[in-house]
């Protein structure tokens, strides 16, 4: 984590180290600065930056206040490089956050590759291992690392990446704050920060409240945070128990139609699709340090979480009972009437777990060995209220609820865990680590108790690696190379919906499925990194992951599909960053590229798809509705190439203004897998004639963002930021689907239904301002 550190004794390190929150260490800064990044999601001795074999990113509170940012995944897309998003449901707090081609979302049905840690507590939820950004406490957040590659100290899911979180204390930010916000979309955002100690105990309490109308129909979201900190320390160690509590309604009306979208942008397909989560996490981290070099760390936790969702959905089973009514010859009067359905779940999860790890600093090593075990509990139940889509594509004349799935299922883990920094030679590095995981996932079907049923019982088992080494050439000059492995076990959601022949309506109508394995990834990296004359940094990188068995989710429709093993995928780029300061100028910029692409052949079902059912690989069971998706075609929903550019000038001492632009390459759709869809209309191998609307990708774009602030005395300040200046018609992500509202009407027929590109819109121009009260020292 990037902290300031002074280059004194490993005794003076190993205590600052003690007295920050989670994975850093803090002291005044006498001589050089270095930048201190902890290895592993416990506290521990930090390891110097540069002596690592990768390039960290890292956010400190002044960056995080900067562009007022609502929650942790826009902070992210707006300042870290090689980071894109995916804004699928339009909502704020439910963007899919990607890095690398690897992605932390908390939507299920998308393949989850990053893991987030916060205080050393692992946040990627255990039914689906979604990441929920409206529990995670903004303002009390200290500070953000980016651990690239697939890391095995960090743990099951690391993947592409681990994003690591630390939270503010009396110790490290004593004072409070008082600060209100509104304005476009009638959002407001209240927050409220208290913190201070008395030498020995700290205390420290945060709180937001965030409301808004949203800028699309049917659109209001909540959310109401609340982190608390009680924090003790002395010479002997340190302990801080925290207690985290959050609530939220959050509506998010998901993808359009092209042809919709084109006629009101702020229309939405249907609704409601509401999302209600409900969470309370209490923690503690201690540390005592047995000597000068060596300390004991450790950590428990317990968290609980209800999700409630309500989703109003076109019936998946109404053009079945259509054609079934044609058959049986039209009759009038029994033709289905039954349009629309209110889909709604209810999951339950309990989560424990404890870690420990003994670190040890000496001349030459920066040690920690340590073991974890993480066991949660998971009931969920899926119901359906059959219905009727009205003029507003609601659903009403409401049937009785039927109760769909009922399932429980328990997941657990057990790891050892090593890794050591050893100084070979005063400018070179050797990093090594290692990490066994014994994962075990079992489901019990409470609704139906004969075979074949969502029963299961899986085990998986795996030995990490990962090595590298950091030489500094020359003091302004450093250079890293690095290997690392990571996997990422199946969750019970994905085991229970993994069967292409019942797909899944996200996460209703579960059936018994096949078995998935693991996903296991290979990162190879390799940079330079330095020093230009005055204050400026430059960076430039390479890196490649290979994943086996990647875990992906097949779309049939714009809320159905499928989980799947999808032999090898590959992600492999280039970054490039640049930031510095010349008198009142800070400023950065930084560009990454991406190529995503598929490494196996397969046939997938993508029914929306215009070349479905032409090729001969997939046809030849007389399957029509799968498309061959072959080696080197791009995985969808990850733009090419992303530019980030950012600038603040202090105009005075009491007035900053700043700007950050973000350029994003155009990106193919879900269900364009094979990236040969086309508009028009084709025929495929068994004759059959259909019509297809939209390319199948969404082009790029570019947005400017300003902000300001103003120190107006008296700890006083008003701040303003404006976002999408020009106003920018763009998409962030999208989805081959059917439209049957043709016309601004529901078309009974399905033969009337149009195939079309799905997108999400972003958001059109908005602007807030605020003021905020600083008091006792902030």
């Amino acid at each position: 984590m990037k902290r300031q550190i002074p280059q004194r004794s490993l005794l003076a390190i190993a205590i600052s180290a003690a007295f920050a929150p989670a994975f850093a260490a803090e002291a005044v800064v006498t001589t050089e600065t270095v930048e201190v990044v902890g290895t592993t999601p416990l506290s521990g001795i930090g390891v110097p930056r540069l002596h690592l074999p990768a390039n960290v990113q890292s956010l400190d509170d002044s960056r995080l206040d900067e562009i007022e940012s609502q929650n942790i995944a826009e902070q992210l897309l707006r300042q870290v490089p090689a980071v894109t998003a995916n804004e699928v449901t339009g909502n704020p707090y439910q963007a899919d956050l990607n890095y690398r081609g690897f992605t932390a979302s908390p939507l299920l049905g998308t393949a989850q590759g990053l893991s987030v840690y916060v205080d050393g507590v692992r946040v990627n939820e255990p039914f689906g291992d979604t990441v929920n950004w409206d529990l995670i406490p903004n303002s009390a957040i200290a500070g953000i690392d980016l651990i690239p590659g697939s890391n095995p100290a960090f743990g099951l899911n690391t993947l592409g990446g681990a994003l690591a979180m630390r939270t503010k204390s009396g110790f490290s930010h004593p004072g409070g704050k008082i600060e209100f916000s509104g304005g476009s979309f009638n959002r407001t955002n209240t927050e409220l920060e208290y913190g201070g100690n008395n030498g020995t105990f700290g205390w420290y309490g945060a709180g937001d409240w965030f409301r808004e109308d949203g800028w699309r129909d049917h659109s209001p979201s909540d959310v109401k945070q609340f982190f608390g900190k009680l924090s003790f320390r002395n010479a002997a160690g340190e302990a801080d128990l925290t207690l985290t509590k959050a609530r939220s309604r959050l509506i998010g009306n998901g993808l359009l139609p092209q042809s919709m979208l084109a006629e009101r942008r702020e229309s939405i397909f249907t609704h409601p699709d509401e999302t209600r989560n409900d969470m309370t996490q209490i923690a503690l981290n201690g540390r005592l340090w047995l000597s000068d070099t060596q300390s004991l760390s450790g950590s428990v936790y317990h968290r609980r979480s209800k999700t409630r969702t309500l989703n109003g959905d076109m019936n998946d089973d109404y053009e079945t009972e259509y054609e079934d009514w044609v058959t049986n010859g039209s009759t009038p009067g029994l033709e289905p009437d039954e349009t629309g359905a209110n889909n709604r779940t209810r999951t339950t999860q309990r989560g424990t777990g404890i870690a420990g790890q003994w670190n040890f600093s000496g001349k030459q090593h920066q040690l920690a060995v340590g073991a974890s075990y993480d066991q949660a509990r998971i009931h969920f139940q899926q119901t359906q209220e059959l219905g009727e889509l009205d003029a507003s594509r609601g659903v009403t004349n409401l049937e009785p609820l039927a109760v769909e799935n009922q399932i429980n299922g328990k997941t657990s883990t057990a790891s050892l865990f090593i890794t050591d920094t050893y100084s070979l030679m005063p400018n070179l590095h050797l990093t090594a680590s290692a990490r066994y995981n014994m994962s075990h996932v079992t489901t019990f079907d409470e609704l139906n108790r004969t075979a074949p049923n969502l029963d299961g019982d899986h085990k998986y088992r795996k030995l990490n690696p990962a090595i590298g080494l950091s030489w500094q050439i020359v003091p302004a000059l450093n250079a890293y190379a690095g290997f690392s492995q990571g996997n990422r076990v199946p969750t019970p959601i994905e085991l229970g919906c993994a069967d292409p022949a019942n797909p899944c309506t996200l996460p209703n109508s579960m059936a018994a499925d096949p078995y998935l394995k693991q996903v296991v990834a290979r990162t190879l990296e390799a940079g330079l990194r330095g020093k230009l004359a005055g204050e400026t940094n430059w960076n430039a990188g390479v890196f490649r992951t290979m994943s086996s068995d990647d875990i992906l989710f097949v779309g049939t429709s714009t809320s159905a599909g499928y989980f799947t093993n999808y032999g090898k995928t590959l992600r492999q780029g280039l970054e490039l960053g640049l930031n510095g300061s010349h008198r009142r100028l800070d400023w950065y910029a930084n560009y990454s590229w991406l190529q995503a692409t598929f490494r196996s052949d397969a046939c997938i079902l993508a029914e929306n798809n215009s070349t479905r059912g032409t090729a001969a690989e997939c046809t030849g069971g007389g399957q029509d509705d799968e498309i061959f998706v072959k080696k080197g075609n791009y995985i969808p929903g990850l733009p090419k190439h992303s530019l980030k550019l950012g600038l603040a000038w202090r105009a005075t001492d009491w007035l900053r203004i700043g700007g950050d632009v973000q350029a994003f390459s155009g990106q193919y759709v879900r269900g364009n897998e094979n990236n040969q869809h086309q508009s028009g209309t084709y025929t495929d191998a068994l004759g059959s004639t259909r019509t297809f609307d939209g390319a199948g990708k969404i082009p790029g774009y570019a947005i400017l963002n300003l902000n300001a602030e103003a120190k107006l005395g008296g700890g006083w300040q008003m701040f303003a930021k404006v976002n999408n200046v020009f106003d920018k018609h763009y998409a962030t992500a999208g989805a081959l689907a059917e439209n049957p509202f043709v016309g601004g009407s529901l078309q009974l027929d399905p033969d009337d239904w149009r195939r079309e590109t799905f997108v999400a819109p972003g958001a059109p121009r908005s602007a807030w301002l605020g003021v905020r009260y600083v008091f006792g020292g902030k």
